[in-house]
Parts: C-alpha cells; structure tokens; sequence
C-alpha cells in the first residue's frame, strides 16, 4: 500500500535535526502502524510524506521514492494526494477553514464538487459513527481541545480516504478525550483503513497497532509486533525514551515537605455575567506553600477558572489570597503569578528565543548577568541551540518549553502551568519535572493543570481535585491519591465507552 524506498530528507533551513536517513519501510493495506521516538527523531517528517506537505510545502533536499498503490507520490499533487490520504494534525485549529463545525465537516467534500445528496449521506453517516449530534452547528472558538480533536477526525472521515495520518493526535487531549480519540481510531481500523501514527502517548495505541517502529535521529533502528513490543519491560522501554504503556501501574516518586507554611485562600467565587451562576466557589482551602500541585478534574470542572483567578487574570473574580502573612486581592495576584497557558502560541511575542527568556527577567540586574542566566534556563531545556531562532518557528513541544522557561525566568513566587508536557517525550518530560523541583526548592509554588499520570507520578507533591467549580479533594500525592486518581481516569473512560 506504502513503500518508502531508500529515502532521505534534509530540511531547507539546514542541519539534520528531524530529518531522516535511509528510509526502507512497506505499509501493508488495512494496517495501523505506530511511529515512536523521543522528539527530533523523524517521526513527524515521515508523515508528512506520506500526505504530501513534503514536498508541496516544506522544502528541501529529498532522495528515494515513497510509493502508493505503486505510484510515486512525490509527483503527484496534493489534491490528488488527498484523495488517497486524509491528516489529523497535533493542533487541529491549523486545518480549520470555517467558523462553525457543521460546514467545517463537509467542507472537504465541498471542496470535491461532490453532489448535495452524497455530501449530506456521508454527513450523517460520520455523525453516527463519531457520535457528533451534541457538536453539530456549534461555533468552533467555542469548543475544548477534545471537541476541536474530534472535528478534525469527522473532516477526514467525511471524505473517506483510504489512508489515515495522525501526527501527535492526543498531545492536547485530557484522559477521557483520549479515550474518544482511541474510539475513533478503532472505527476506522474495522472499517480496513490503513493508519499510521506517529504519537509519544503509547498506552491507547499499543493494544490496536499491529506493528510498532521505533525511530532514532531519523532512523528506524528498530520494529516490533505489538505483542513483541507488549513483552519490553518499564525499564526497556524508558531507555529507549518512550513514555509508560501502563500509567496506572506507576508508584508515586516524591514526598510532601515537612513544613508547615500555608497558602490560604478565601471567598474565591466567579460566574460570568450573562449565565450568572457560580463557575467556581471556593470559600476556604489551605494548601501547603512551596509545593508541586498538580489540579485535576473533568473538563469544564473550573480548573483554568482557578488558575486565572489565582494569577488575577479574571478581574471579576472575587476573593483573597493569603501568602507568607500578606493579603493579596484579584488586582494584587498579577504581579505575584505567572501563568504558562496550554496554547503557548498566545503568549510568544518577541523575535528569538533567548529575547523571550530576557523578557521576563528582572531589569535590575545587568545585561550580561541575565544573557548568562537565560543561557542557562535554555540549557536545562535542551533550548540552547535554538537561541537564535523565532519562538513560532519550532515545533509545538519546543515552544511549550520555550514558554516554561520565560515562567522560570520571571522569578515570581506563584507559578500556574496549564499542561505543560502537552507534545513532550520522556526525556523532556522529565526535563520539565526537573526543572519544577529546582523551582521548588527556590520556595515557589507551582500548580500544574495536567492529566499526565507520569508527571504527576515523577515530580508532583499535592494532588487538587476540583469537580463543578468547588474543591472535591485535596491531599498529599501518596497511594491513596493515586488510587483516587486512578478510580477518576477509570470512571471517565466508562463514561466515554457509553457515550
């Protein structure tokens, strides 16, 4: 179905970095093949030849032939390409063209000039297979990552192709939208779609993937069964940098400070305007000072809701915080937080990387010792080669680190991080986790809005559970929460089964 022969690819902008070498790979048809490997190894470059952006729209230096169906597909163009190939980006805002679902779903059968009456058949039928009726003619500003993830997935399948590509298709997804995505993917493999996807969340994919490549500094060094992949052990498969194929089976690996100095919060309330009712109410809670929390809960729960109110963002939210015996009001919180949104794009404003690191660096100290100390935040994220680039051209996870690294930068004592590791191998994982315990043992508190188990596992302290704008649970990070968390992420996955 797929045959990659002998290929090579450097990009135009120079360096090997995510390019790949000596390429020979077959695709068989109906089947699912997961590409995995730490970020920088290829896998995304291998699926944009397959859907054809290499080379329509990235340039570069391109040797060998990938083949479909026998037919090289490097000459063909994309408008044929897209006929036999359908793509599932790891932003799905990026391969939007409307403002509203309904017409953003048929706009690629619009596209092919197909007859009304097919247009509406293929419609309704994607509709009863995604379970779409709740997200039909809904503006798509309005919706979360997993309802926009979801979107993406019907466009696709509205125009049927026989080939389906998914580039970091779960790197903005909670647990439960997860699940969807994995039902989704399930469908099409019943219905003898060949699917190839190149994903660091392996846990979901494994149990469907009939073989497994593993990539290497644009390599593939090595390819397995899923049941040969299933037999690696932990330890195998953190060496190779891949993230754990059983998170609930993970042991909590830090311990609560023994201190007892306090964040106090008081009265925290907000609602919006025209719906009037309270989105979050939070009359008293007391939280220890200096720790790694990380705030659970479904989506829509008033986690992002908390987290502006902390850094004050929301000028109407009511309420006081109380740190280290000072009241801090709404207004107070901004210059006491700094808050790392899940959409860094929203918060990168300057023209390379090391000037975003120097942007929210303290102005009192001289040039060269904030140059020298940038330096060092880009180092310990494995940024430092990047310096001179402009933050939009990297990729999702650099920018998210780019990002953290500006949080790091900024020295405040109250840091919010919304998904930090959204797009993050292991090895960068834990890289992030490093640097939060470096912080906090520089006394900050960090709260962390993350359904990564692994993050929570490796470097939180605290666990906050919010559930319909009100603190359900809070307490250390130790078994019981973890079995508490495994009891929330195993109910959500029911719920989605049903749904």
């Amino acid at each position: 179905m797929i045959e990659f022969k002998n290929i090579s690819f450097h990009y135009q902008s120079g360096g090997n970095e995510n390019g790949l070498k000596n390429i020979n790979l077959k695709v068989n048809e109906g089947e699912t093949i997961l590409i995995c490997g730490e970020s920088g190894c290829g896998k995304t470059t291998l699926t944009r030849l397959i859907n054809g952006l290499i080379p329509h729209y990235y340039d570069g230096n391109l040797e060998g032939e990938v083949l479909i169906e026998g037919e090289n597909l490097l000459e063909q163009p994309l408008y044929k390409i897209s006929e036999k190939v359908g793509s599932v980006f790891q932003n799905p805002r990026t391969q939007f063209y409307n403002v509203e679902t309904t017409s953003e779903i048929v706009f690629g059968c619009e596209n092919r000039a197909l007859p009304v009456p097919e247009i509406l058949d293929r419609l309704e039928k994607t509709k009863r297979k995604l379970h779409l009726n709740h997200l039909m003619d809904r503006s798509l500003f309005s919706l979360s990552g997993g309802e926009k993830q979801r979107i993406a997935c019907a466009c696709v399948d509205t125009t049927s192709p026989q080939i389906m590509v998914l580039d970091e298709p779960s790197s903005n997804l909670d647990m439960n939208t997860i699940d969807d995505l994995a039902q989704v993917i399930s469908s099409w493999k019943k219905e003898k779609k060949t699917i190839v996807i190149a994903e660091h969340r392996l846990h979901f994919l494994v149990p469907m993937a009939d073989r497994i490549i593993y990539m290497q500094k644009g390599e593939i060094t090595k390819e397995y069964t899923r049941e040969e992949f299933n037999r690696l052990s932990p330890n195998e498969i953190e060496k190779m940098g891949l993230r754990s194929l059983k998170p609930f089976d993970l042991k909590p690996e830090t311990k609560l400070n023994e201190n007892f100095n306090k964040i106090s919060i008081n009265n925290f309330r907000f609602s919006y305007k025209r719906r009037g009712d309270l989105q979050l109410d939070i009359p008293s809670l007391e939280i220890p000072k200096n720790e790694i929390i990380a705030i659970i809960g479904n989506n829509g729960a008033g986690k992002s809701t908390f987290a502006r109110a902390l850094c004050g963002l929301d000028k109407t939210t009511k309420g006081v915080l109380q740190l280290d015996g000072k009241s801090y009001s709404t207004k107070q919180r901004n210059k006491l937080s700094y808050m790392v949104m899940q959409d860094v794009n929203h918060q990168l404003f300057t023209e390379s990387v090391l000037d975003e690191i120097l942007l929210s660096m303290d102005n009192d100290e001289s040039e060269d010792d904030n140059i020298q100390k940038a330096k060092q935040i880009l180092n310990s994220l494995d940024l430092i080669d990047h310096q001179e680039l402009h933050p939009m051209s990297l990729s999702g996870g650099q920018k998210q680190r780019v990002a953290i690294g500006s949080a790091i930068a900024s020295n405040n004592k109250i840091l919010i991080l919304d998904e930090p590791t959204s797009g993050l191998d292991y090895r960068h994982m834990l890289e992030v986790g490093g640097n939060l315990q470096k912080l906090q043992q520089l006394g900050k508190s960090i709260f962390i809005i993350t359904h990564d188990l692994e993050l929570i596992c490796k470097s939180c302290t605290y666990v906050l559970f919010i559930e319909k704008g009100k603190v359900s649970w809070h307490r250390p990070m130790d078994f019981e929460a973890m079995a508490l968390l495994k009891d929330f992420f195993t109910e959500q996955a029911k719920i989605s089964a049903v749904q």
